[in-house]
């Protein structure tokens, strides 16, 4: 059948990863390969044209059932347009992605945050298969997110829906500026960034913790194993890691009504011992209206989620 299948393209600093998906959302299989982005955007995009042809060459049947290629990149876009404006770890400037992949490739091109790709990923094919309004958030270096409601994705006038990791969620007393230039965004406390941040200062305070013990660079795992351990210092971080994660869900919870919220990232990898906290506290907040029958859920599709999220740019957004 025609439009069968579709690509998804993840763009990233180092690597391009391109995956080939079914109509159902099914991952069928991968290819990955260098972005050399130091080399300019022509490179870049040669290079996503090369790897998406070695997955699934032109002229095959399988060439031919591909109904669109999608794009999922970290960045300022013009996504009706497909024109990347600013990339923070690409050298792209007002770049016409997707007319130039489009002459590369012979098929259609779209393009999309990679913050909504993935969460479009985990909603097509991961952790929220069969449900229509998901939430998802991603912690990372920074908090990124994704909003599907009745199915689809919501981008918003400018393409900044889902910034939750922006949500000026921090008492003031204890607000930081983040890198946004806003002060109290979720994301100085509850990113990979924002623990390690606090987990610093803990050390610096010269708080009885296991952490000022730690050799080398102090990671975000370093923070969540010590609080998993029993170490004070460690645990009052993630609470309010946690604390804060929880409240900014009350306050979409009232304004999307989503039946599930994915969490995904590296931060997500602490498993009940964070999600307890935050669903404890997003029920606490939260109209009974609003959290009755919600789901708080761990993300499924791992590094998958951008390429599947990118190829469903064509059948859920």
């Amino acid at each position: 059948m025609s439009d069968s299948l579709f690509v998804g393209v993840d763009l990233g600093g180092t690597s391009i990863k391109v995956g080939l998906c079914n109509a159902e959302g099914d991952l069928l299989r991968t290819y990955e390969g260098a972005t050399q982005g130091s080399e300019g955007p022509d490179t870049v995009l040669s290079n996503i044209a090369a790897y998406v042809r070695e997955l699934v060459p032109p002229g095959t049947a399988e060439w031919e059932e591909v109904g669109g290629i999608g794009i999922g990149i970290a960045g300022f876009l013009n996504i009706p347009e497909g024109i990347i404006t600013f990339s923070p770890n690409l050298p792209f400037r007002d770049v016409q992605v997707k007319r130039i992949m489009e002459e590369k490739l012979g098929k259609p091109v779209k393009i999309n945050n990679d913050a909504n790709v993935a969460a479009l990923g985990e909603a097509w094919g991961g952790a929220g298969r069969g449900v229509s309004n998901v939430v998802c958030y991603t912690l990372g270096t920074g908090v990124g997110g994704g909003i599907i409601l009745n199915d689809r994705l919501i981008e918003g006038a400018s393409g900044m829906a889902g910034e939750l990791g922006h949500i000026s969620i921090v008492a003031d007393l204890e607000a930081i500026q983040c890198g946004c230039g806003k002060t109290g965004c979720l994301e100085t406390v509850s990113s990979a960034t924002g623990i390690i941040r606090m987990a610093k200062d803990a050390v610096d305070r010269g708080d009885k913790t296991s952490l000022a013990l730690v050799e080398g660079e102090l990671t975000a795992k370093h923070v969540i194993d010590a609080a998993k351990e029993g170490d004070e210092a460690s645990a009052r971080i993630v609470s309010r890691a946690a604390f804060y994660l929880g409240k900014s869900m009350a306050a979409v919870a009232v304004v999307v009504n989503p039946e599930r919220f994915i969490i995904g990232g590296g931060v997500s990898k602490a498993g009940e011992f964070l999600f307890s906290q935050i669903r404890e506290v997003f029920h606490k907040l939260t109209p009974a209206r609003a959290s009755e029958g919600v789901e708080i859920v761990a993300a499924e599709l791992g590094n998958n989620a951008g390429v599947v999220g990118a190829a469903g740019l064509f059948l859920r957004a």
